[in-house]
């Protein structure tokens, strides 16, 4: 799992794959993109089992566990530093055009762009 503070990334090493600094640039984007997506979907249908149709202050106080989950979605490291840490290990699958750039780890399509 990617860490949630800030890392300093040596820009030339992340652009090896792709030889353009604004196409990695890209793919990570789109990466961000996609798990920023599944978390927030993972998150709703988490607090869709607490929701309820009565509305009372006291509901409000008392559910702890609804609480406890939307903290730790808070503490997850962000969706760009997840898809930064899969690019650098290579662990992101992506295509341009005819060419296919494949390795032996399992990759996430992002498509053609």
């Amino acid at each position: 799992m990617a860490n949630a503070s800030l890392i300093t990334r040596d820009v030339p090493a992340m652009t090896h794959e792709t030889g353009n600094t604004y196409e990695s640039v890209v793919i990570i984007g789109k990466r961000a993109r996609q798990i920023s997506t599944k978390l927030k979907e993972e998150l709703n249908s988490k607090l869709a089992e607490f929701a309820t149709t009565v509305d009372n202050l006291e509901e409000v106080f008392e559910n702890r566990e609804q609480i406890e989950i939307s903290k730790f979605y808070e503490r997850m490291p962000k969706a760009t530093s997840i898809a930064t840490e899969e690019f650098v290990e290579e662990k992101v699958y992506f295509k341009r055009g005819n060419h296919q750039q494949e390795e032996e780890a399992p990759k996430l399509d992002l498509g053609e762009f």
